[in-house]
């Protein structure tokens, strides 16, 4: 039953990585890929770790797993808002039907 579980959790990731790494050739600015890479990409691999633990269960791979899960859980979005903050503080344009830029409403830019 783990193994079947396991495998369904490996399936989930690797469908988001797949969908992820779509986005970033589709989407057209930076802002956009980012959304793309961060979510589904973080989710994809979250879920093959998960399925990875489920699999192996508690060996060292299984902690080795929950451990690089966490890591992603804490680096991942961070560094996703860091880019997205320097690329706007470098003038990186919005793509032209961009409705809002949330952060030149708050002055972010300002600096």
């Amino acid at each position: 039953m783990n193994e079947l579980i396991g495998v369904i959790c490996l399936g989930i990731g690797i469908v988001f990585n797949f969908f992820g790494c779509l986005g970033l050739l589709r989407f057209p600015d930076i802002y956009n890929r980012l959304q793309a890479g961060t979510k589904c990409v973080t989710f994809g691999t979250i879920f093959l770790l998960i399925g990875v633990f489920v699999y192996t269960g508690f060996t060292s791979l299984g902690i080795k797993a929950i451990l690089c899960l966490v890591f992603i859980l804490i680096t991942s979005p961070t560094a996703a808002h860091a880019i997205s903050r320097g690329a706007h503080h470098s003038k990186v344009k919005l793509w032209n039907k961009s409705v809002v830029d949330i952060y030149e409403q708050e002055g972010e830019g300002k600096k």
